[in-house]
């Protein structure tokens, strides 16, 4: 036994042919060399910077900008940080909207191009052949245009096709909307609740179903409990009021603490994260007989995570203004929510508006008690819809195609309709086929929002595009686009990945 040993250690092969110091040598070395990459151009822009007499400051965000936006929340923001704030909420209603009616409008397509039906196959085709080859600023520009030239004119006798109720004019279509109140937040949280048992409602019906074989109808009794919930809450809203005194007492609490006091704490959390992420992966990798033998990858993994905490520890500690920056953006939350709650404060949570015209001035305009599309709006919604939807529908008519064929003819033998095998056989196999391409296609409409600047759409090129024109800060204004658009990528990469693990087969 003892020899053996030894003859395993005279054997070990030298340092620069170990394949396992080798793995973890090139792995620590290329790391080492971004950072040091890293730090050597950080240091060069902030010279260059330095040399022409510019800072790497963010007093841009705080100070007046004296700029007017197209429409959003703030038309004429105090500050950069609330014009940012507009362009980040009108790109997310196109990104939202847009995804959502892609997403109908592409599945539509994708089916009628498979359609026994001539004319109803034709016009697909043509449809998805004519506008994925069209560049998509061309579209944009086409449909900005088509409604500033082709759409009728705003008047105040004649504002249709049914005034109060759809306005269609060369500056925008109008149609009711439901917009919150003072108390809306207040009736939220009864919402929130509702959904919440709903949920729980409905997993409890599918154990029934399973436990018992007998149809428990799990969807109508969750749809009941939100409904029923989220109506009590509609007259009980001023209860929920009393959650006001909890977020002015958190918000007092941060501003009483001092940063010395976070930077420790964030710095804990930061070391207990990394610890426990590595306790976690041992019991992973725990077997009935104890601990399985890790490999080298495992310790590296280990490792880099232990390396990750300390480093995020360090880094609180080292730069305050990271965790002043956090305790700001929290207080400014708390406070935020403080002033939407108040104990018994009654109204209607929601209120229609219908839309108008009125005459300011000279000229007449769609007055804003109503959803208005604008003319800027309009051609980079139809445009990133329809761009996006013919994509859509080339990849749901390929998963749909990848079904094998005997699926289809058993649906037939059983009698199901052609409607019916589609619904409850093709599409529930495709979807896991056509979901990981189709989140690369919600990613394209995300980033293609930026191309309303050529409409000059208040989004977040266009608004940043000002902002540095005046101010001279383009580094600070291209780090604030990258970041942003880095963040929603994997937002969306997020959800589609985490809906995707939840369709998947699962394997026994």
């Amino acid at each position: 036994m003892t020899q053996s040993r030894i003859d395993a250690t005279q054997t070990r092969p030298p340092l620069w042919r170990n394949v396992t110091f080798l793995k973890w040598a090139t792995q620590i070395g290329v790391l080492v060399g971004l950072v040091v990459l890293a730090w050597i151009l950080i240091s060069t822009a902030l010279r260059n910077l330095e040399a022409q007499g510019l800072s790497l400051d963010w007093d841009f965000l705080t100070d007046p900008v004296g700029i007017r936006l197209g429409e959003g929340i703030f038309t004429q923001p105090a500050s950069g940080l609330e014009a940012f704030a507009t362009a980040i909420v009108n790109m997310l209603r196109v990104t939202a909207s847009g995804i959502i009616a892609a997403t109908i409008l592409g599945v539509l397509v994708g089916i009628s191009r498979l359609s026994s039906n001539w004319l109803l196959s034709r016009s697909a085709t043509a449809f998805v052949e004519t506008i994925r080859n069209i560049p998509l600023l061309i579209q944009i520009v086409f449909w900005f245009f088509l409604m500033t030239l082709f759409f009728p004119t705003l008047e105040v006798d004649a504002s249709g096709p049914a005034p109060g109720w759809l306005i269609v004019s060369r500056k925008g279509v109008s149609i009711p909307w439901l917009f919150p109140t003072e108390v809306f937040w207040q009736w939220f949280v009864f919402v929130a609740g509702g959904a919440w048992a709903a949920r729980r409602v409905y997993r409890r019906r599918i154990e029934l179903l399973e436990e018992t074989g007998r149809e428990t109808h799990p969807g109508r009794w969750a749809l009941g409990t939100f409904v029923l919930i989220a109506g009590l809450g509609w007259f009980a809203h001023p209860i929920a009021g009393a959650l006001g005194w909890l977020f002015a007492l958190v918000a007092a609490v941060i501003a009483a603490i001092p940063d010395f006091a976070f930077q420790l704490l964030f710095a804990a959390v930061s070391i207990w994260l990394g610890a426990r992420w590595i306790r976690r992966f041992l019991d992973s990798r725990r077997t009935p007989a104890g601990l399985a033998r890790l490999t080298d990858d495992d310790y590296f993994r280990m490792g880099l995570a232990g390396v990750l905490g300390l480093a995020g520890a360090a880094v609180f500690v080292a730069i305050p203004q990271i965790t002043s920056l956090i305790t700001d953006v929290a207080h400014f939350v708390f406070a935020f929510l403080d002033q939407k709650f108040d104990f018994l404060r009654t109204g209607v949570p929601l209120r229609l508006g219908r839309p108008e015209v009125v005459v300011p001035g000279r000229f007449p305009q769609i007055g804003d008690t109503g959803m208005t599309m604008t003319p800027n709006f309009f051609g980079l919604w139809v445009g990133v819809t329809l761009y996006t939807a013919a994509f859509i529908a080339e990849i749901v008519r390929g998963g749909i195609l990848a079904v094998p064929k005997g699926q289809t003819e058993a649906g037939m033998a059983l009698g199901l309709k052609r409607s019916q095998v589609l619904r409850m056989i093709i599409l529930p196999q495709a979807f896991r086929i056509i979901l990981p391409p189709m989140g690369n296609q919600y990613l394209n409409l995300a980033k293609n929002t930026s191309l309303g600047i050529a409409i000059a759409y208040a989004e977040l090129v266009q608004v940043g595009q000002t902002l540095f024109n005046q101010t001279g800060d383009t580094i600070q204004v291209f780090l604030i686009w990258m970041a942003f658009y880095l963040t929603v990528s994997l937002v969306l990469s997020s959800i589609v990945n985490w809906y995707n693990r939840r369709v998947k087969l699962v394997e026994r």
